[in-house]
């Protein structure tokens, strides 16, 4: 072929290629030009209509807003079990606003630099933000590791919206902002925002928390008085300066060093912010009693249920506990944050009169230790719950001795976790053994072994029927049948009765006579012996009955669930075997006048904590005795002090004619 038409031939077919290769882009293009008309569309189909709803609700809200919105507050309400009022959870807007002249500067500055730096140049949201939240979400496999929420947003939430997290819920708070920067100043926004904002603690706006946690206005705190202050609201869980101060500080020092940086501060300035000893003085009447703080905490894990959160007390691993805790944080004091300005009439089974009655004896008994710390509390403490044993309620909680000092109110009923001592026997050890074939007539040699414990009074005496070893709280007894059962097989009716504070290092025989790493609380205790009088059936532990929101309609209905621990015959038999410990053991003298009563004593190493948990048909008491900081209560054991407030408070609140006694199992025919 000559070599004109060879090149002519190459030509054409290289035009045929480019003509393809052309065809194939278009047909690409094409296809992926439909991809996308299609994924708009299955978006609007799928996504569309809501996302229009949703910015239509928040047009609607900021429209109808005017500043009082920003002022008004519904008081939530508590009643007691005859429906009297008891207590009220507000945030007094109106007595702590402050207008916006009157907020520092140094308080301003702090916010910006910390919370929103580009405050004054975004339109309500910083797309760039969300867009780097949302890369981290997708790497992080779902789980927030930073935020985007700028002020605007935020206050869109406080105000608005729950603290819920739903990707529907952020959305509403995007649009909402953005209606907000339309129709207010950023000056108004920050006034807002300052007066809004949630500083832990039932403390909204900055004023409040000036007067809660110094005692006084915001116009008398230095530079860092002021940026503590302002450290709290990234995360009131973690900045909470009662609970969690040197966090509070650790956030005050970078927001500082922020400040600096950018050249807010001066050398001079800076150092002596950052050298500033902060000391709290909070006032009398932020102090919330035992019973409101145990009614706020069921109410917000009642709330938290009823929102679908899994409660949990076991663990793959360390990250495994640490990401459950941080949802379990972050939701939890989203609904703290509701409760006070939700309007919620919150119905409980407290009795005041028994809370009175429980209250005294736990403070007359103890009235001998008069020793105080630093902050005025008595250093030996006392805590209690009653528990109606009818429907599993709490009718009475006790945190500690009564006394009139500021601050911060612990309430050891459901707040402190100490070890049980002997006490925890009937609910590891005892119950067990009698599901899987023991009787209280089944001979246990009471003996020393190598590397077993020792007796109380070191004392063993060989052969005994296991009634009257558990009469006598035998540790030998306790730690051999513990081994036979196996301490997995334990302890895990104490996690299937939600005990929170089950550590891996409990899994040891120790563990049978009380030696755990963390401990247990008075209200865990109650609400497990109250399990036993129930024929095995265990009810979580609260003193909600019902909650109804601002609009009288009902969140949290009066049910109460139940689920099976023990058996039945098991749980009668422990009973019978622990009125014994009350007429002829440990608890000798602790019988009641008017009805049948079953208990169990516990004091563990060096007398550093006593108990006495004890039960009638009609109700169960627990009692813990102890200092804070652990240390030697002479005198003390689970019959002396526990044992004598448990009976002082159960005879006054079993009259004559209460003589229904316990059901039992007749396993001696058997």
């Amino acid at each position: 072929m000559p070599k004109r038409i060879r090149n002519q031939s190459k030509k054409m077919n290289r035009r045929n290629v480019g003509q393809v290769l052309k065809l194939i882009v278009q047909i690409l293009s094409l296809i992926f030009l439909l991809a996308i008309t299609i994924g708009i569309l299955y978006f609007y189909q799928t996504y569309g209509k809501d996302l229009l709803q949703l910015q239509s609700e928040a047009r609607k809200m900021v429209r109808v807003s005017t500043s009082d919105t920003f002022r008004a507050a519904q008081t939530s309400l508590v009643y007691d079990s005859e429906g009297d009022l008891i207590s009220t959870l507000k945030y007094e807007k109106d007595v702590y606003y402050i207008d916006f002249e009157d907020i520092p500067s140094a308080a301003i500055d702090a916010m910006l630099v910390s919370e929103d730096r580009k405050f004054l140049e975004h339109d309500g949201v910083d797309y760039l933000a969300n867009l780097r939240a949302a890369i981290a979400l997708i790497k992080n496999k779902g789980k927030i590791t930073q935020g985007a929420s700028t002020i605007t947003q935020q206050l869109a939430r406080n105000v608005f919206l729950t603290h819920e997290v739903t990707y529907e819920r952020k959305t509403e708070e995007i649009f909402i902002a953005m209606e907000l920067e339309k129709k207010y100043s950023k000056f108004d926004i920050l006034e807002f925002y300052f007066n809004n904002i949630y500083f832990a603690n039932g403390h909204y706006g900055l004023q409040a928390a000036s007067y809660g946690y110094f005692g006084k206005s915001v116009k008398g705190l230095s530079l860092s008085q002021i940026v503590f202050l302002c450290a709290i609201p990234n995360n009131p869980y973690r900045y909470n300066p009662i609970t969690n101060f040197d966090n509070t500080i650790a956030r005050r020092d970078r927001i500082l060093a922020q400040m600096f940086e950018d050249g807010i501060l001066d050398q001079a300035a800076y150092q002596e912010a950052m050298n500033e000893k902060i000391k709290l003085q909070q006032s009398k009447l932020d102090k919330k009693n035992y019973v409101e703080t145990y009614v706020y905490h069921s109410a917000i894990k009642a709330l938290m249920a009823k929102q679908g959160f899994e409660f949990r007390n076991s663990f793959k691993d360390k990250e495994d506990r640490q990401l459950y805790e941080e949802a379990y944080n972050e939701l939890y004091y989203g609904i703290q944050q509701n409760l006070y300005r939700g309007g919620y009439r919150i119905y409980t089974s407290i009795d005041m009169k028994k809370q009175e009655m429980l209250q005294e004896s736990v403070n007359t008994v103890l009235e001998k230790f008069t020793e105080v710390n630093e902050e005025g509390i008595y250093k030996l403490q006392g805590a209690a719950v009653c528990i109606d044993n009818d429907n599993g309620r709490v009718v009475a909680i006790v945190g500690g001795r009564d006394q009139e000092v500021s601050g911060y109110t612990l309430n050891r009923a459901y707040q402190s976790y100490r070890q049980p001592g002997s006490a925890i026997k009937p609910l590891i050890v005892y119950t067990p053994a009698f599901e899987r074939g023991y009787t209280p007539d089944s001979i246990v040699v009471d003996e020393k072994f190598e590397g077993g414990p020792s007796n109380a009074g070191r004392s063993y005496v060989g052969e005994m029927k296991l009634q009257r070893a558990i009469e006598l709280s035998k540790n030998t007894i306790a730690w051999k049948l513990f081994e036979e059962l196996k301490p997995a097989i334990g302890l895990s009716y104490l996690l299937k009765m939600n005990f929170s504070k089950i550590h891996a290092n409990d899994y040891y025989p120790a563990a049978s006579l009380g030696g755990f790493t963390i401990g247990v609380s008075p209200v865990e205790m109650a609400a497990a012996f109250s399990t036993l009088e129930n024929d095995g059936y265990y009810r979580e532990p609260t003193c909600i009955v019902k909650i109804m929101d601002a609009d009288g309609n009902e969140i949290v209905g009066d049910h109460v669930e139940e689920k099976a621990i023990y058996k039945r015959n098991a749980s009668r038999m422990v009973t019978e075997a622990l009125t014994g410990v009350i007429k002829n053991g440990t608890g000798r003298g602790l019988g009641l006048k008017n009805t049948i009563s079953a208990g169990k004593t516990g004091t563990t190493d060096e007398k550093k904590d006593g108990w006495f948990v004890g039960y009638t048909p009609y109700y169960t008491t627990s009692i813990w005795v102890g200092y804070d900081m652990p240390q030697t209560v002479e005198g003390l054991s689970g019959s002396t002090y526990p044992g004598v407030i448990w009976k002082d408070f159960m005879d006054q609140i079993h009259t004559p004619g209460m003589n229904q006694t316990f059901s039992y199992y007749d396993w001696r025919s058997e």
